[in-house]
């Protein structure tokens, strides 16, 4: 086969596993109410970081590469527990054992009823929880290694066409609307500074007819991510991305069904 025909089939196969959701065009949802926010950042939020291996060289007790995890990871906390600040605190035993059971629930599955959901006593949010209990959560987070594998990882070397990154905005859009945040992975590359993942739970239509998303940035529990989206350029900018310079960037959906 050859090279450029390899690459149509792969851009093809990559369009068709994007998803066949229907979503309004843009101009129209864009002409709708935004919601409330999907998450509340820094109260549905971890309050600790993913830190960057290049700017912590050395540092013996080193908390790197859970960037995926640790997004994944909000979805399936908004999704799967709640909290109890009236109850008794446990041990930090049983609060990574709680962490794990939470985390362990895939994050495409719909929301638990309040009743059956997993229960944190003794903390209000996960901002709380995290901040208090880290080494708790920390330890009840999972499944690192298998995000390194992740077999649509590969979708960031390639080019996207512009209706491929037109639609995950529409969809992203449609998620937000029914109150769901959207993990997606996004990247620069051929430039090498941007290979990671946000989880989306806000937006805001410009002033120049496009959207700005926000979006929660497991390497900064301090600010909110915003990556906006330009209709007539059909194309992501890393308007302020933790780290990242200011330019075009692709972005893909991630974790909103069993094999992607």
């Amino acid at each position: 086969m050859r090279p450029r025909s390899s690459l149509a089939l792969v851009v093809a196969v990559t369009l068709l596993l994007a998803g066949c959701a229907s979503s309004l065009p843009l101009d129209r949802a864009l002409g709708i109410s935004a919601p409330r926010p999907a998450i509340h950042f820094g109260t549905d939020t971890f309050a600790f970081a993913n830190e960057s291996r290049s700017k912590n060289r050395g540092k013996p007790d080193l908390f790197a590469n859970w960037c995926f995890v640790m997004a994944r990871g909000v979805t399936q906390f908004h999704r799967f527990a709640r909290f109890d600040p009236s109850a008794p605190k446990l041990s930090r035993a049983a609060y990574a054992e709680l962490a794990r059971e939470v985390t362990s629930r895939a994050p495409w599955r719909a929301p638990l009823p309040a009743a059956e959901r997993i229960v944190i006593p003794g903390y209000a949010s996960l901002y709380e929880f995290s901040r208090d209990e880290e080494a708790a959560v920390k330890k009840g987070l999972h499944g690192r290694f298998w995000t390194w594998l992740q077999w649509t990882n590969w979708r960031v070397v390639f080019p996207m066409p512009g209706a491929q990154q037109e639609r995950v905005a529409r969809e992203t859009l449609e998620e937000l609307r029914g109150g769901r945040p959207v993990q997606w992975l996004v990247t620069n590359l051929p430039k090498v500074e941007l290979n990671h993942t946000v989880l989306v739970f806000d937006y805001r239509p410009d002033d120049r007819g496009g959207v700005e998303f926000v979006a929660y940035d497991p390497n900064d529990p301090d600010a909110p991510d915003v990556i906006r989206f330009d209709p007539g350029e059909r194309q992501f900018w890393s308007t302020r991305v933790h780290d990242t310079s200011v330019g075009p960037i692709r972005t893909f959906r991630m974790y909103y069904g069993p094999l992607l």
